[in-house]
């Protein structure tokens, strides 16, 4: 926004300064005069030891003596505001200085500088410190979305590059099958078009561009691990369900994609055999809470807090039919801090991984728990 240029802050400090040793000054003066105009008689009889004596005036001499006087000090006053508070006012502006420094090194593309004011704790040091926070968090977003960008191009780039190698060994070879070029070429779009869907997903819940509505995420769980049963069924994994009626707002679509991807996750990244996956939801004094827990190898404790970013994977988390791209857990990150929640991840002593989703809560039916309920 362009504005007219004005004084700087620092002169306005000076004038002020000035102003106020001035206003100071002539009260003071003033206040010593009104004390010699009280106490002092307008004429005095002065008696000598002579015979001569007489009546003098006192008020009218002291007068001429002390204007010149009180203007000579008001003057000095006004030099010592000038200068001294040319002076204050710039060591106390320095702090902001440096902050106005780092703004103008931010607005440029570097935020790795840090303003680390030293001294102890007051309104500037508190300005330094949140900068500095801000700064912090915003270096660490824009390598995280430069990050997910070159991940994403990469994982964009691998189906068009396999799709183009399949076509150039079909051209190289007339009498190839058709059908198996078509299918393999189908497969490959399929998982394309997936990725695709899934950074739309990630992009939308990111801006929270979502009509909120009453949201029951029990009825919610219910039908999700109906809906995966079949793939459940086919890996041999045993799915629990057990909740209470779970309140909450948000939008459905939304808390449907993100239950549906953890109970998912926890299916395909469970024991080869004879794996459990554990759905729960219950009630908290303020919130609602969904719990996906399964079976499966050793997670690494450091290994975890890496899950829910994009296009990670654990060493065991390797492509398959169902492994999508990495964006399962990230996507279910995303759409819980949409909805003002927290995801943690913990990994289970005997093996696999527990996810607890915790939202707010809305008033509701009370809660009542539900039959569990174990489908294989």
């Amino acid at each position: 926004m362009d504005r007219a240029p004005g004084p700087s802050v620092r002169l306005k400090l000076t004038l002020s300064y000035t102003g106020f040793l001035l206003l100071a000054g002539v009260l003071l003066l003033a206040a010593v005069w009104v004390f010699l105009l009280r106490y002092v008689p307008e004429r005095a009889l002065i008696v000598t030891g002579t015979p001569t004596h007489g009546v003098f005036p006192i008020r009218s001499n002291l007068l001429r003596v002390f204007v010149p006087r009180a203007a000579v000090v008001l003057a000095f006053l006004l030099v010592l505001g000038l200068v001294g508070g040319w002076t204050l006012a710039g060591r106390i502006l320095a702090p902001l200085t440096r902050v106005t420094d780092a703004t103008r090194l931010a607005a440029t593309g570097s935020l790795s500088h840090r303003i680390r004011l030293p001294g102890r704790e007051d309104e500037f040091r508190e300005l330094a410190d949140a900068f500095d926070t801000m700064l912090g968090r915003l270096e660490a977003h824009v390598a995280e979305h430069r990050r997910f960008a070159a991940n994403a191009s990469h994982e964009l780039r691998t189906p068009l590059a396999i799709s183009k190698a399949i076509l150039d060994v079909a051209r190289a070879d007339p009498h190839r099958d058709a059908g198996e070029v078509l299918d393999r070429l189908h497969t490959v779009n399929t998982r394309a078009i997936g990725l695709t869907e899934a950074l739309l997903l990630l992009s939308r819940a990111e801006q929270r561009s979502f009509t909120r509505e009453h949201v029951d995420l029990s009825l919610i769980a219910e039908d999700v691990t109906e809906t995966l049963l079949p793939l459940a069924e086919k890996r041999g994994v045993t799915l629990g369900t057990r909740g209470d009626i779970t309140p909450t707002t948000g939008s459905q679509a939304l808390l449907r994609q993100l239950t549906t991807n953890l109970v998912q996750n926890a299916i395909i990244h469970n024991l080869p055999e004879q794996g459990i996956v554990w759905v729960t939801t219950g009630v908290r004094p303020d919130s609602v809470v969904l719990t996906v827990e399964n079976t499966g190898e050793q997670v690494a404790p450091e290994l975890v807090p890496t899950l829910t970013e994009p296009f990670r994977r654990g060493t065991e988390r390797v492509h398959t039919d169902h492994a999508g791209a990495g964006l399962g857990l990230a996507i279910a990150k995303t759409i819980t801090q949409a909805h003002d929640g927290t995801l943690t991840l913990t990994p289970r002593p005997a093996g696999g991984l527990r996810v607890t989703v915790e939202l707010p809560a809305t008033g509701g039916a009370p809660h009542t728990p539900a039959p569990a309920a174990v489908v294989r």
